[in-house]
């Protein structure tokens, strides 16, 4: 733990791979881990497939992002939604 997985439009393997140290820093920094427990992966998608992932994967777990389509999460009692296209607020009870 933890496993992080990315899924992202084709880019140079060098900004992946900064991406990637970068993104083990933080959790080295922050989650308080030792090196061998955090996983990373990252999925190239071509871009005339992202609404399957938009559809498929970000849509369904909306309510679990803490970043929808650039929009932040900072209240753990507001759950993000997705309907047509438009990101919603709402309260959890």
């Amino acid at each position: 733990m933890p496993y992080i997985k990315i899924k992202s439009f084709p880019k140079d393997p060098k900004i992946k791979q900064q991406v990637v140290e970068a993104i083990n820093q933080t959790f080295l920094q922050f989650w308080g881990c030792p090196p061998e427990a955090i996983s990373i992966s990252m999925e190239e998608v071509d871009p005339q497939h992202w609404n399957e992932v938009e559809q498929n994967e970000i849509q369904p777990n909306a309510d679990k992002m803490f970043i929808l389509n650039g929009v932040k999460n900072t209240n753990s009692d507001v759950r993000l939604s997705v309907e047509n296209g438009t990101i919603n607020n709402e309260m959890s009870i």
